[in-house]
């Protein structure tokens, strides 16, 4: 398959990975239910800032006793209710008015060109680490922005009066000293830790960052829960929601289509659709109106139907656990029925009661959707012909192909329900979110299925996965061939999955996958930059967190551990 121009973003440094310490939260699971419990706990109790630090620590203690976890997560959780109490208020303040705090040692430090004055580093927008793209965003929004660890420089800073609210990023410990001058001017605070324990060439979680810089008072959308309206429109694929939304089925055929839809699946499709809606309509926290259930099922029906037609092509025997379709239902059931769910798509956007002009534009765009996805999908199928190693931006274009589509209709078919015009003034942008998040998705299922835990398994599916071209790119002439023979679905006897991906880990193609997987979820957050509509803005850049939960908060800062066991050791010496 000859290779199709693909932009590629510019990529950051790889990043390094170290194992995370047992006594941080690890897992995008437990780091959830601490903020979901900590939101709650704001809410209920409703702490008034600024709290000095004892009595954070003292509300800190509570959570944690909530949460029936570790006391050594007491700093983590201070910081969480710290920037709950502040949220708000941080909202209100102009960006003009507002300073974000970058420490030096997000910069690769052994290539960095940028020299020190005593205010801290001038970046010398050299586009090595992600320095660059926060100062030149917050500066562009009118953000003061210093890059250093500066306690006194941001006392000095406050006490002008210019700065009316700080986004902080640091590690855990330098956020615990600068706390006191923060509680004592009395200014709205939030903090992002930094994600590795050492004071070089550490990284942090831009997204966290992009939704604090960009938070503002415009956005109306910034109060809604998204596990609530996620799990709101999970709930309408149920045997009964669908028949109050769809009708009732009609025969054995209708009946196994409904089944299929209610099968297990991450809704993210009919998701986004709502998103879009919520963002755009004119107000965004009033009761959701019958057809956009509608739409969000429409959305569902049209990607549980490429399920079913990807599965057969593919002669994929399970998906989610069970047998596909066809194997449970034969290859002419599953077909028809796949059939039948498009169609059931498109009747559901028919019988839609909007204007002629939304209609008519609700079944372009999906219809465009679907010519896109049968082009990925064939380019695949006519590669699986003869097949041959491909390059990984080869791959990447299938993704873009396959999966961006779907996100796509489903975004531009939310915003077309809420109005043509809005959508107009945003479709471009949603094409190119689309793109980025379609990439990064389907590289972060090929990372899934490492060791076997993903819906599928790409290696003993001989499937193009970016893994494998990675590894062919890298691999030395000794290992070739046996990549080459996966590539051209000609197994090498005595070879197996385990052995496939042991080479992906001594090639670091699981690294340069990963790093990619982060690319791509910058690049849709840059894609937000030109939107004007603050709802939207806000909205896809908190869809993006929800989606990718998956940034680990890996240690403490070294350089203040080992001043904290210097000053055990001394105070242990002055014991009795």
């Amino acid at each position: 398959m000859p290779a199709i121009p693909l932009t590629i973003p510019r990529l950051a440094p790889v990043q390094r990975f170290r194992p995370p310490k047992k006594n941080i939260p690890q897992t995008p699971i437990q780091r959830n239910q601490i903020l979901q419990v900590v939101r709650h706990y704001v809410k209920e109790y409703n702490p008034v800032p600024p709290l000095p630090a004892e009595e954070l620590k003292q509300h800190a203690d509570k959570v944690v006793e909530m949460l029936k976890c570790d006391p050594i997560y007491r700093d983590y959780v201070g910081v969480l209710i710290n920037n709950e109490m502040w949220r708000e208020s941080l909202a209100t303040v102009p960006f003009e008015r507002r300073l974000l705090l970058l420490p030096k040692c997000l910069r690769v430090e052994s290539k960095c060109p940028a020299p020190f004055d005593e205010f801290g580093l001038l970046c010398k927008q050299c586009g090595l680490c992600s320095i660059q793209d926060l100062q030149t965003e917050a500066e562009r929004l009118g953000y003061a922005v210093l890059v250093a660890e500066g306690s006194a420089i941001v006392m000095s800073l406050i006490q002008t009066g210019k700065i009316e609210a700080i986004v902080g990023v640091s590690c855990l410990s330098v956020l615990e000293r600068a706390f006191p001058y923060m509680e004592a001017a009395a200014i709205p605070g939030v903090a992002v830790p930094l994600l590795q324990d050492d004071c070089i060439d550490t990284t942090v979680d831009l997204d966290w960052i992009w939704d604090y810089i960009h938070l503002t008072s415009d956005d109306k959308t910034r109060r809604l829960d998204l596990g609530a309206l996620r799990d709101e429109v999970d709930s309408w694929f149920t045997l009964e929601s669908l028949e109050k939304i769809m009708g009732r089925a009609e025969g054995e055929t209708e009946n196994i289509s409904r089944q299929w839809l209610v099968r297990a699946g991450k809704r993210w499709r009919p998701f986004l659709a709502v998103s879009a809606f919520q963002a755009l309509r004119e107000a965004p926290g009033a009761a959701l109106p019958e057809d956009i259930r509608k739409i969000a099922v429409a959305v569902e029906c049209f990607h549980k139907a490429s399920l079913i037609h990807d599965d057969i092509e593919d002669n994929d025997a399970e998906r989610y656990g069970e047998k596909t379709l066809h194997e449970e239902h034969s290859l002419p059931i599953a077909l028809n029925v796949g059939d039948l769910l498009i169609g059931e798509g498109y009747r559901l956007l028919g019988a839609c009661q909007v204007s002629a002009e939304q209609k008519a534009e609700m079944l372009l765009v999906a219809a465009q959707g679907q010519r896109q996805l049968c082009r990925g999908q064939g380019a695949e199928l006519c590669w699986a012909r003869t097949p041959e190693p491909l390059t990984s931006l080869q791959v990447l274009d299938i993704f873009r192909q396959k999966t961006a589509p779907a996100f796509e209709v489903a975004l531009r078919l939310g915003a077309i329900y809420a109005g043509v015009e809005q959508h107009e003034e945003v479709a471009d942008v949603l094409g190119a979110y689309s793109e980025a998040l379609g990439i990064a998705y389907q590289i972060r299922d090929d990372l899934s299925d490492l060791g076997g835990q993903g819906e599928t398994n790409d290696i003993e599916g001989l499937r193009p996965s970016l893994l494998l071209a990675v590894a062919f790119e890298r691999a030395p002439e000794e290992k070739k061939a046996l990549l080459e023979s996966r590539w051209r679905r000609s197994p090498q006897a005595g070879t197996n999955a385990e052995q496939i991906e042991a080479i992906y880990a001594e090639l670091k193609a699981d690294e340069r996958a990963q790093t990619l997987l982060e690319t791509y979820k910058e690049e849709a957050i840059r894609s937000l930059r030109d939107i004007e509509n603050a709802n939207l803005k806000g909205l896809l850049r908190r869809v993006i967190g929800k989606i990718f939960n998956d940034t680990e908060i890996k240690g403490w800062c070294k350089e203040f551990e080992e001043k904290n066991g210097v000053n055990r050791i001394a105070e242990m010496a002055r014991l009795p």
